[in-house]
């Protein structure tokens, strides 16, 4: 298939259009810097000059390609309708990256949940992500539309990227904060839990609802979780570190940001990925993100 790809110089877009490419599909991969066109080139990727503002850029290659994969930003929908009207009644797929933070909830860090969602379960969606949910409704909606839309919703994702961007989100930065502090530090007590995937078997998935897919599905991407005292526990291991640190939710957000404090880091995000095993025959091979810190996360 000929792919176009939003963020196809970072995380997770720039993994996916790498794997794309390894299973010999064509893609054409958004580009916002010129500096970076090189670089997506090595990769097999041709580049695509432009921004997620540049919505006749984005209608044009969604309407010549194949199917689309948007990985640039979960919460940007004029990007998106744009995309979503290039390609109504066309039957292509698209596929739009949210995250798990969309049923996160406001624990602080100081509790678990046992709440665990499925895609079958009703969700909880806190205020601050009653944007993202509706914006994951409008993606769903547009199976009506003739397009074969498709949502992935992410948990903790680790693991070494494969394209331009190596580094996730969750774990890099903890690692700074220990570095900056000569500690590791967690929001609250660190009880929280968060349902994990590696890069790798999040890729796999991308592959696979491209492929087949139906029409209107959502898929959680996990195989695993672990709370932040563990994953802190495991950083503190790799980096030679003493105790786990543990820092209020309000002076978090003070220093870090309200959103990475009570939602990338002190809330609870606990799904199962049922309909991706179930429907596409998904079978992620990394269970383990505690392994991989303690193990393989580069220094």
């Amino acid at each position: 298939m000929r792919l176009f790809v939003t963020g196809a110089t970072g995380y997770i877009g720039g993994s996916v259009a790498v794997r794309l490419v390894a299973a010999g599909h064509t893609v054409r991969g958004l580009v916002r810097d010129p500096a970076k066109s090189d670089l997506l080139r090595a990769h097999g990727i041709q580049p695509v000059p432009g921004s997620l503002d540049d919505e006749d850029v984005l209608a044009r290659e969604a309407s010549a390609a194949d199917g689309v994969v948007n990985a640039a930003d979960a919460d940007h929908l004029p990007s998106l309708q744009a995309m979503l009207r290039a390609i109504e009644g066309s039957g292509k797929p698209l596929v739009h990256t949210s995250g798990s933070s969309v049923i996160g909830d406001d624990a602080r860090g100081n509790r678990p949940s046992g709440a665990i969602f499925d895609e079958d379960t009703p969700f909880v969606v806190a205020p601050a992500k009653q944007a993202r949910h509706a914006l994951n409704g409008r993606v769903l909606a547009a199976a009506a539309l003739g397009v074969r839309a498709v949502v992935v919703c992410p948990t903790l994702i680790y693991g070494a990227g494969k394209g331009l961007n190596p580094r996730s989100i969750q774990i890099p930065f903890l690692v700074e904060q220990a570095r900056a502090h000569g500690a590791v530090r967690v929001v609250g007590l660190g009880l929280n839990r968060w349902s994990t995937v590696h890069i790798d078997d999040l890729t796999a998935l991308y592959l696979l609802a491209l492929e087949k897919a139906p029409a209107g599905a959502f898929y959680f991407a996990e195989n695993g979780e672990a709370s932040f005292t563990e994953i802190g526990q495991a950083i503190a291991t790799r980096l030679g570190m003493g105790p786990v640190e543990s820092v209020a939710a309000e002076e978090a957000a003070a220093a870090w940001g309200p959103g990475r404090a009570y939602y990338t880091f002190g809330s609870n995000s606990r799904v199962r990925a049922r309909r991706a095993r179930r429907e596409l025959a998904w079978t992620p091979r990394h269970g383990s993100v505690l392994d991989w810190i303690r193990d393989e996360m580069p220094l």
